[in-house]
């Protein structure tokens, strides 16, 4: 009997190409988007929109400068006579009083000189009790040829009648020719002795104006003397150094035994009493700024407190006039630079639990609009 060929079992031809779906896979349906991703798109397109818009705005209405720092008095300590130092009362960071002794210098070479000026005028008020002697000695010469003058007057207004008696005596040859004679030569003795005491009493007055005279010129002297020892004294009292103002000390630079001369700075002192900001904003952000507008003050050293000031006043000129070699545009090569202007800002209220030191750095907003 004759078998059948049976045909061979089809086995699963690959595909044409490997990524070729199977005729008997299903198609995969497309997946559905999330609609929250959406949402979330917005919401941050919009939130992006108007922070972009608040930001706008408030630069439209603020200028701000990160270029700013605190600034303070600062009070240089300066002997206004040098000598050894004896003693040094305070030192750094230290607070301290206005009219606190800080510094003692060597008293010994400015106390010699007070005693001389002392001793100098002492010698010139002498002088003047002296001068003021001859002005009376001068002056009781002067009574004393009156009283001689007087005298003479009275001797020869005698004379003059005895000459008269004797003339009338002689006439009648009574008396000797001697006697006549005589009463003659007395007469003119008497008239010397007068015009001798006239001269004495101009004299004696000659002498009472130069008497006055040296009472003006001792007087004189007394003046100087004194100005002498007021100096003297005044120059004794700048060896004690005080603190000139309220404030804490910084930067010591003296110790005792060193030598100082006039000016030499020994420390400073840093006023605790108030300090300002001063901001240096671009020339082109001062179209709108004006004296009393309101600023926010970021101190770096408190990050997380704000200030409140307002501000003080514009400086005249930039920071660049100021300069120790400004610029001169005039000469060689021209290139525009933009100009910081220095822009003073006083503080409403002064917070004791965050005091501003001289030198912080600040970052300064206006409210210009």
């Amino acid at each position: 009997m004759a078998q059948t060929e049976t045909a061979p079992v089809a086995q699963n031809t690959p595909a044409p190409y490997p990524n070729a779906a199977s005729e008997a896979e299903p198609m995969e349906e497309p997946k559905k988007r999330n609609p929250l991703v959406l949402i979330i798109m917005a919401v941050i397109l919009l939130a992006g929109g108007f922070y972009g818009f608040t930001r706008y705005q408030f630069a439209k209405a603020h200028e701000s400068t990160d270029d700013a720092q605190v600034e303070g008095d600062v009070y240089p300590v300066l002997p206004r006579v040098g000598g050894p130092v004896l003693d040094v009362k305070v030192d750094d960071n230290m607070p301290v009083k206005k009219g606190q002794v800080l510094v003692t210098l060597d008293q010994a070479d400015y106390q010699q000189r007070v005693n001389a000026a002392e001793a100098a005028l002492f010698a010139a008020q002498a002088q003047v009790t002296a001068a003021r002697a001859g002005v009376a000695t001068a002056q009781a010469n002067v009574r004393t040829a009156q009283t001689g003058i007087g005298v003479s007057q009275a001797n020869q207004e005698r004379l003059q009648k005895d000459l008269k008696r004797s003339e009338m005596l002689r006439k009648q040859d009574i008396i000797p020719q001697s006697e006549y004679d005589a009463v003659q030569a007395n007469l003119k003795s008497t008239a010397a002795q007068r015009a001798t005491a006239t001269d004495q009493v101009s004299v004696a007055r000659q002498q009472v104006a130069a008497a006055s005279q040296q009472i003006a010129v001792a007087q004189a002297v007394v003046k100087q003397r004194q100005a002498d020892l007021d100096n003297a004294k005044l120059q004794l009292s700048y060896t004690t150094i005080t603190a000139p103002q309220d404030g804490i000390v910084s930067k010591k630079n003296v110790q005792p035994g060193q030598v100082v001369g006039p000016g030499q700075q020994l420390f400073g002192i840093v006023g605790s009493a108030r300090t300002w900001i001063i901001a240096n904003f671009k020339e082109t952000q001062l179209e709108d700024m004006k004296v009393g507008q309101p600023v926010k003050i970021e101190v770096d050293a408190y990050p997380k407190e704000e200030f409140q000031g307002h501000i003080e006043s514009l400086s005249a000129a930039t920071g660049a006039r100021f300069a120790l070699l400004p610029p001169d545009n005039a000469s060689g090569n021209f290139v525009k630079v933009t100009q910081r202007i220095p822009v003073r800002i006083a503080l409403d209220k002064v917070d004791p639990e965050h005091p501003l030191r001289a030198g912080m750095s600040v970052n300064a907003v206006v409210q210009v609009k």
